[in-house]
């Protein structure tokens, strides 16, 4: 990876694509991060949810009279309270054919999942809060509950889906049942995917304060959406939105478990109503994260590829189904995983003939929702599966056959299957520089050798994907959500004294978005690095802005900022010609000094420029306003494709089924990086994710809806011991937006499923049907008998 490049001192370059210095290290790395968990404020309380033990049931009683008897313990809410009853979450979608369902703060009537939160105890301190919530006694009336998302149920999860399914959707193009009789090889595959979640570091966490005077609410929360928060919080509650305040500050890690409007917090902000001038806070321990925070990828897929001799794809089918647990979470809606299952599940590759059918069923399990790559890390597995499959039928190389269907220059734009419009064609040149970095040829001869040696067998596995990042208007376009996810806004303000203050609407969960906000503008306009401060989080403070998800923020995000910075620059120039009598065209400005083209000297400083600006206005010539700020919005109509190769050689022991990873490849195509630390960072960390999903990660429901891994000693997560040494390379192809960027935040997990198995069923012959891949499952495989 690259080192931090510290800029030399009295030195202007670009800070863009460099190394620069993180803004946000000397607070984090000091201890001196504010996260929800470090507020304290005047008459807190603490909040305690008791949660359902049972998956299924109808609420028949709740006796709060223990608990209210406890020391220190002021009120317990349940779903039936006041602020409670004429409230509930509804993702609404205009999809033909979608069950919209209510999920309501705190369980009426019945309990849909072994987690739900059915009351809520308000205390003086947590442990006085739990004590209390051990006094809370619920009747419940079991149902029989439904676990598997393809299973018959008995008694539905929600009465407006008898059949339990939310949404069901064909995407067809050509004529796949004819492509695939014409086909000289067919390959079947029939695989099913781990269900498993995000966990960042702080799990979730709020506090509520409801200003009984103003009637104003104040809403802290690790989220990675505050303005979307308070969009939805300012609906639901009945409140104008200007009334309404959403503050995220630091936030440990995300990864789109953070970009859901959860029950817990509308409870809050309804307890907190209806006891005004008192802040309430609660904050997640992790038993409760992996029981109700919400899951991903419990998928099965039935698949069917055809092949031309000459290796060309020539048709797919597939019947996808996708665990949507037991809410549409709010406010994605039930068919965030299946939509994007459907629509991307055909990759980097070429196709004319392709029809799969989507369905979102609700289960008696922990909601799904978005996680870092959402469905994709399911759909690269899918696909690639079916790439090794055909590349055994027809005896060519894997990689061959790959490259025989990949997505070429000559092909962009290139509309895929579902009509998403892809824009990279960069595929092939990632997996030339992947094959040259990894050395295919060196790892071959070592498979030989070991094999003739009779040693410990290695597999080589491949995975090819695209990153559809930076949403745009057309890409969003379709009904799965109440909104479009587009536009980014940014305001860039030079001070009196010079120095910049940015207003962006990204936020950051650790992504470094001070830093690399501050890149961009500092370029845009022309100033030092260290001369920008950039503020996001509070949405009194920064303009309107989607918020953290889809691999959005350096692009659009950084589309503002771009806009906005050149937008100030243009306006600094203007004033300065005008102050020093110089022809606009023949002015430039950096590292804070404007000067004439082709002089060494600069004419006029941008600190005194703004000193005019603001404290000079009589000096300010005609046409010219006080103040020096701009603001931008950013608004793609399309998203950028990122194109990623991950390749990677592992070693199997066929008596334990134990794996070493031995080497780990990954060259994807950022398009313009802004920084290289940062950009690695997140690949890095993105394939950590990816191979814990593969190889580790699974939470478990047992018949009944009781989740079986319900702490870290039971649902296994990589360490630093278990990720390999990675070798991070890229190909660059900027994106037509303003930065040239495309997302980086999740194509590192798309490909280790892939890879994984890939580089089993090469080592051993074995194809691996069903995530994760265990050394459990590896033995099974090779002897026989259940993976227990």
């Amino acid at each position: 990876m690259t080192a931090v490049e510290p800029q030399p001192v009295g030195e202007h370059r670009p800070a863009t694509g460099t190394a620069v210095r993180r803004k946000e290290d000397t607070r984090l790395l000091t201890g001196r991060g504010r996260y929800v968990s470090d507020l304290v404020l005047p008459r807190m309380r603490h909040v305690t949810f008791v949660r359902s033990p049972i998956a299924h049931a109808r609420l028949s009683a709740i006796d709060t009279t223990a608990a209210l008897a406890t020391e220190g313990v002021h009120t317990v809410f349940t779903g039936e309270h006041p602020a409670m009853r004429a409230v509930s979450l509804r993702a609404r979608s205009a999809l033909p054919g979608y069950v919209e369902t209510d999920q309501p703060p705190l369980a009426r009537g019945k309990v849909r999942f072994a987690g739900e939160a059915v009351a809520a105890v308000v205390a003086d301190d947590r442990y006085l809060a739990e004590d209390g919530a051990e006094g809370v006694d619920v009747d419940y009336e079991p149902l029989a509950p439904t676990v598997c998302a393809w299973a018959v149920p008995t008694d539905p999860v929600h009465d407006e889906a008898p059949d339990n399914l939310l949404l069901s959707r064909t995407f067809r193009a050509g004529d796949a049942a004819d492509a695939l009789a014409q086909a000289d090889v067919v390959v079947e595959r029939e695989l099913t995917t781990n269900r498993h979640g995000g966990n960042p570091i702080e799990c979730r966490a709020g506090v509520a304060r409801f200003d009984g005077a103003d009637r104003r609410l104040t809403f802290w929360s690790g989220t990675q959406v505050p303005h979307l928060v308070r969009t939805q919080l300012a609906e639901l509650l009945e409140l104008p939105e200007g009334d309404v305040r959403v503050i995220a500050p630091d936030v440990g890690g995300g990864f789109g478990v953070k970009s859901v409007l959860y029950p817990e917090d509308v409870a809050l902000c309804l307890m907190a109503i209806a006891t005004p001038d008192t802040a309430l806070k609660w904050v997640e321990d992790r038993v409760e994260h992996l029981l109700a925070a919400t899951h991903a990828r419990d998928h099965r897929y039935v698949l069917r590829a055809g092949f031309a001799a000459d290796g060309e794809l020539l048709a797919v089918t597939a019947d996808v189904w996708c665990n949507t647990g037991a809410y549409s979470v709010y406010p994605w809606t039930a068919g965030i995983e299946p939509l994007m299952a459907g629509g991307l599940l055909t990759g980097p590759y070429k196709l004319s003939h392709y029809e799969a059918t989507v369905r979102g069923v609700a289960t008696n399990t922990s909601p799904s929702g978005p996680y870092r790559g959402v469905a994709r890390p399911s759909t690269v597995f899918a696909m690639e599966a079916l790439m090794d499959s055909g590349a055994r039928a027809l005896r060519m190389d894997p990689i061959a056959l790959r490259r025989r269907n990949l997505i070429l220059p000559a092909d962009i734009p290139y509309k895929m299957p579902s009509r998403l419009v892809d824009d990279s064609g960069a595929y092939e040149a990632c997996l030339d520089r992947a094959v040259e970095v990894f050395d295919v040829e060196r790892w071959r001869a070592e498979q030989a050798r070991r094999r003739e040696a009779g040693e410990r067998p290695i597999g080589i596995g491949v995975g090819i994907y695209n990153e559809l990042t930076g949403l745009g208007r057309a890409a969003s376009a379709g009904p799965r959500m109440p909104f479009r996810t587009g536009h980014d806004a940014c305001t860039v303000r030079v001070n009196p004294d010079g120095r910049v203050t940015v207003f962006s609407g990204v936020t950051s969960q650790g992504q470094g978005l001070e830093t690399t906000m501050a890149q961009v503008v500092a370029d845009a306009l022309g100033v030092a690095y260290d001369d920008v401060t950039v503020r996001y989080g509070d949405t009194d403070e920064s303009l309107w802005g989607f918020g953290a998800f889809s691999s959005r923020q350096a692009v659009i995000g950084g589309g503002a900022a771009q806009l906005a910075g050149t937008d100030v620059r243009d306006k600094v120039l203007a004033l300065a010609g005008a102050l020093r009598e110089v022809d606009v065209s023949d002015l430039d400005l950096r590292g804070g000094q404007v000067y004439v083209r082709g002089q060494e000297k600069p004419v006029i400083a941008l600190a005194e420029v703004a000193r005019v600006a603001y404290l000079q206005s009589d000096r300010l010539p005609e046409g010219f306003e006080p103040g020096l700020e701009g603001t931008k919005f950013y608004d793609p109509v399309r998203g950028a494709f990122a194109a990623g190769v991950q390749i990677a050689a592992l070693e199997f022991d066929p008596v334990t089924g134990g794996t070493t990873i031995l080497s780990w490849v990954c060259v994807e195509d950022a398009g313009t990086i802004v920084h290289p630390v940062i950009v690695d960072g997140q690949i890095a960390g993105a394939i950590a994710q990816g191979i814990g999903g593969a190889m580790y990660e699974h939470l478990v429901y047992d018949d009944v809806g009781n989740l079986t891994t319900g702490t870290l000693l039971d649902y296994l997560m990589p360490t630093a011991g278990e990720i390999p040494e990675l070798t991070i390379d890229h190909v660059s192809t900027p994106a037509a937006n303003p930065t040239g960027a495309r997302g980086v935040g999740e194509g590192g997990t798309l490909a280790p499923n892939a890879v994984v198995a890939g580089a089993l069923a090469d080592a051993l012959g074995v194809e691996v049907d069903d995530l994760p891949v265990t050394p459990a499952r590896i033995w099974a495989l090779l002897h026989g008998g259940a993976d227990r």
